[in-house]
């Protein structure tokens, strides 16, 4: 299913439906760099409420940077091999089962350009996890294992000069120069952009 432009507030009754019978549902947000993922997720969330909807993003699981270097790959930081992929999936099975005590799960900070462990807590009684990532619909190795997991999965797919414009913006909100940004945006986010719009194929929605 497409939808051009869907509002906000169809996408927060859509998600709310995902949780009538109570029980655990995951919902995945995935499109490429700069597409609103975060944001969209955040704002389900506090429409829904604490008490109904908790996000756990994807990117609490990149590697450490001193761990990218090590394996050669920090100057590509952000492709799906810079991420501990098998981590992910064990997370998003765990949500799944539901069990009687509070699950823990990583957050990604922005101003540190880190994975930071135990940041976001899940609590039982919460019937939606929303998860959003560039790569939860890449059906290529480990992370073809994160598709079967989700009970619901949009991609977005916003222009892509408003994208881009938005990426060298964020790059620069984190202290990146202008300059920098944008070679950093056409050479990495733009290849893994590339590598990700595939999965459009198997999202439940798409929102342009």
């Amino acid at each position: 299913m497409e939808a051009d432009d869907m509002d906000t507030t169809a996408l927060e009754r859509r998600a709310r439906s995902l949780t009538a019978t109570g029980e655990r549902r995951v919902l995945g947000i995935a499109g490429a760099p700069g597409a609103g993922k975060s944001t969209l997720a955040e704002r389900l969330a506090r429409a829904l409420g604490p008490a109904v909807a908790v996000v756990v993003p994807m990117d609490g699981f990149h590697l450490a940077q001193a761990e990218l270097e090590r394996l050669g790959r920090a100057d590509r930081k952000g492709a799906p091999d810079t991420f501990d992929v098998a981590g992910y999936v064990a997370l998003l099975r765990r949500l799944r089962e539901r069990s009687a005590d509070a699950v823990y799960a990583p957050a990604f900070d922005r101003a540190l350009e880190e994975p930071v462990a135990g940041s976001i807590r899940v609590e039982p009684g919460v019937p939606l996890v929303i998860t959003e990532g560039n790569y939860l619909l890449h059906g290529t190795g480990a992370w073809a294992a994160v598709r079967p997991l989700l009970d619901e999965a949009w991609f977005l797919a916003p222009d892509d000069t408003t994208r881009v414009r938005r990426l060298v913006e964020r790059h620069v909100r984190h202290g990146k120069d202008e300059a920098y940004a944008r070679r950093w945006v056409a050479r990495s986010d733009e290849a893994n952009a590339r590598l990700i719009a595939p999965g459009r194929g198997s999202a439940d929605l798409v929102v342009e």
